[in-house]
């Protein structure tokens, strides 16, 4: 380098420390990039869509509300545009976002000739045009500037950031900022004890959730050769009565090849480096909820801060949907499954003590839906006035989502007949368990399931859904040999559906075999 540009040089290292500087005092966790404004390493975070994915992005997604930007990538507005839809984009989108789950925003390339029916769909006059909706309204769905009322609208102030940013806190009720980190500024999180109808979005948690077990399960290598057997029954169980059809699938692809992952010689002493490389490899392909899933954040689960709720919010929701699906001649070998999931692969040693515990003293066996369903209503009501008073006294819980005796009275005021505050802050309930099996049903049975469009219980399934399930699942339930003689009883309980459905798909796949 020649001493013409030394200065050059001193002047951009001198640049580089008042950046340094600029950047520690911005406060914690705070983006220098998000201090300047866009750079170049930053990922889009709106989400590209096509006429090939278009429909099935915004029918699958969780958020309450989507926006969809119509450009062309030869329109110089639209580059210029571009900037500033990412500073929004990325409040929104992806497990780093800070207000995930609320809002997804996406864009169309209109120049592109695949995509020229769907602008069609949407009226695009010009460009970059901005709609917004409820995702599953643009799903097959179309706008016509001249049509009355809709539930798709046209943005029509979002020339700026901040002037997008405004349109939508007026129609979300919200007051975020482009400047927010995640759990900042959290005013949307979901009040689940002021809202019924707010459970129905619990299903992606619930996804969340499951995938997150299964995640566990094989980072700590759990599966051994006296585990597999209580992580069938589980299976089995999700196979019948998981509220996500996805999920059902998934846990179905994974449990007709359940000898092929985990082989009895897996667990030999001489060959078990090889074997765990061997079963990582033949794990790839297989996603429990699909492909997106795990999305990496939460939604009705969300605590205000990063290490509340979550995982163990998904976790309860899942057992209390599975609780209430059973039919009344399942539910005690569902009580077994879900006690021995925990027993053997929940992470947390003294949550697992404490469920077992409650597990081995429980008066059984249950004969009703309702028996099982109310136990672990109990149960959960026990677990939490137990944390309600660690929490208080460590102060460790949740601000914004306290424990709470559930559910709440504004909840289900049928299901109180007295409650009587106790000393200790909490209050003792006499319950009307007639009207909490009913709620029950309804919160974790139903109203879960309708975001779902899922919402046909297991015990009602008709025909056709029953044909929908066989058809439309590349693989189904088929009982592993090694483990079918332990548990053949256990797995046919959990309805006439799965046992038939097994033995097709058995037959199914040895037929593809011998061809």
């Amino acid at each position: 380098m020649s001493i013409s540009n030394t200065p050059s040089l001193l002047a951009f290292l001198l640049f580089v420390l008042l950046i340094s500087g600029f950047e520690a005092s911005a406060g914690p966790r705070r983006s220098l990039l998000r201090s300047l404004g866009d750079g170049p390493d930053l990922h889009d975070a709106a989400v590209d869509l096509n006429s090939s994915n278009f429909d099935r992005v915004l029918k699958e997604s969780p958020a309450a509300f989507a926006v969809v930007e119509f450009f062309a990538h030869w329109c110089p507005a639209c580059r210029n545009y571009k900037p500033h839809y990412e500073k929004v984009a990325r409040l929104f989108n992806g497990p780093d976002a800070p207000h995930p789950g609320i809002v997804i925003m996406t864009r169309v390339d209109c120049a592109m000739k695949m995509n020229t029916n769907l602008c069609d769909r949407f009226s695009v006059g010009h460009y970059p045009m901005l709609l917004w909706g409820p995702p599953p309204k643009f799903a097959s769905g179309k706008w016509d500037p001249k049509q009355g009322k809709s539930e798709i609208q046209s943005i029509d102030d979002a020339r700026t950031a901040d002037r997008l940013l405004n349109w939508i806190n007026k129609r979300v009720g919200s007051s975020f900022k482009l400047d927010d980190e995640k759990y900042e500024n959290e005013n949307t999180l979901l009040r689940n004890d002021s809202d019924p109808e707010q459970i129905a979005r619990a299903i992606y948690d619930v996804e969340e959730a499951t995938a997150g077990a299964f995640d566990i399960i094989l980072e700590h290598k759990m599966i051994k050769s006296d585990t597999q057997a209580p992580l069938i029954k589980f299976f089995q169980l999700l196979v019948t009565h998981h509220p996500s059809k996805r999920c059902r699938r998934g846990s179905a692809e994974i449990l007709v090849d359940f000898d092929n992952l985990w082989p009895s010689d897996l667990f030999s002493v001489d060959s078990q480096e090889t074997n765990i490389l061997q079963e990582r490899d033949r794990l790839k392909s297989y996603s429990i909820c699909g492909k997106e899933v795990p999305r990496g954040y939460w939604i009705f689960c969300r605590g205000s801060k990063n290490d509340t709720r979550g995982f163990s919010c998904g976790l309860w929701v899942l057992l209390h949907s599975l609780s209430v699906r059973v039919a009344d001649g399942e539910s005690h070998l569902a009580f077994t499954a879900i006690c021995d999931f925990i027993h053997n692969f929940f992470i947390c040693e003294e949550c697992r003590r404490h469920f077992y515990d409650m597990c081995s003293s429980a008066s059984g066996p249950f004969k009703t839906t309702r028996d099982l369903s109310l136990w672990l209503w109990s149960t959960h009501n026990k677990v939490n006035e137990r944390l309600m008073k660690e929490e208080k006294a460590l102060e460790t819980g949740d601000p914004r989502f306290p424990k709470v005796i559930w559910p709440p009275e504004q909840l289900c005021p049928s299901c109180y007949l007295s409650s009587i505050s106790k000393r200790t802050g909490t209050n003792q309930v006499d319950w009307n368990e007639d009207e909490v099996f009913k709620f029950l049903v309804q919160y974790y049975g139903k109203t879960l399931v309708s975001s779902y469009k899922d919402a046909i219980l297991s015990r009602n399934i008709s025909d056709e859904l029953v044909a929908d399930d066989i058809t439309t699942s590349t693989n189904a339930v088929a009982v592993p040999l090694a483990a079918a003689m332990a548990i053949a009883f256990a797995s046919c309980a959990f309805g006439a559906l799965a046992c038939f459905w097994r033995t097709q798909q058995k037959n199914r796949k040895q037929r593809k075999n011998r061809g």
